[in-house]
């Protein structure tokens, strides 16, 4: 059931006395929290990842192709998911705003990044086929930090929007790993090498499991992850990002 239209103008005007209220990327029109504080121009800015992509990463591909495809990067590796994908390219908007929400905690962004992820991942996330999803977790320091958890957050909206029940607690990061931005491939899957361990007693008997992170570049974190998953007893793993690094 729909709130009713004052409930909701109730709540945008006490919303707006916590968050601002002006476009939090232009700074000149008017954007309100349920937006996400980004005008409709700005979002503009986001590229969105539409067919053709890798058959397994998601990385996009900027010919015309009529035919599936697994990248370079995939081939001959040993990848835990079945699929990666990713609503937008890390890159503008999309970048500024994931960088501002996890290091600066710009919160008021939230609405606009669970956003992309929903319209994306929703429609091929039937609740029939999956029976969880699983946000990447952080190492518990991190996360005192930080003070959240950003893929916990994100993946809390999508599974109100799809009715797949969250299951938060089945990995730990059990080592505090360094920043994998200025990172090789090489480097990357080496920095992730025993950083997840499964909760103790996990067993997953042959569930299909939706693993959430914000972004994906070269799926070194992620496929951590679903290997811990795989190794508990998970049938399948997917991947879905906010963004993907390109």
């Amino acid at each position: 059931m729909n709130p009713a239209p004052w409930l909701c103008r109730w709540t945008e005007t006490v919303l707006g006395f916590i968050y601002p209220t002006v476009c939090q990327v232009c700074n000149r029109a008017r954007a309100t929290a349920a937006d996400g504080c980004i005008c409709d121009t700005c979002r503009q800015g986001v590229q969105r990842i539409e067919p053709p992509f890798c058959n397994r990463c998601g990385l996009p591909f900027g010919g015309d192709l009529t035919t599936s495809f697994e990248c370079s990067n995939c081939r001959g590796k040993d990848l835990s998911f079945t699929t990666a994908r990713s609503a937008a390219v890390a890159r503008g908007v999309t970048l500024e705003v994931i960088h501002r929400y996890k290091y600066k905690r710009a919160l008021w962004f939230e609405p606009f990044l669970a956003q992309l992820l929903i319209e994306s991942a929703a429609p091929a996330l039937p609740p029939a086929k999956w029976d969880m999803i699983v946000p990447v977790p952080l190492h518990p320091v991190k996360e005192r930090e930080r003070e959240f958890n950003q893929a916990q957050r994100l993946a809390k909206h999508l599974s109100r929007a799809t009715g797949i029940p969250l299951h938060h607690r089945c990995i730990r990061r059990v080592k505090a790993t360094r920043t994998q931005t200025q990172l090789s491939q090489r480097e990357r899957a080496a920095n992730m090498r025993g950083a997840f361990a499964a909760r103790s007693g996990l067993r997953l008997e042959g569930r299909r499991v939706v693993l959430i992170d914000d972004v994906l570049t070269t799926g070194a974190t992620t496929n951590a992850c679903a290997r811990v998953l795989k190794g508990a007893g998970a049938g399948e793993v997917c991947v879905w990002t906010v963004a993907r690094g390109v």
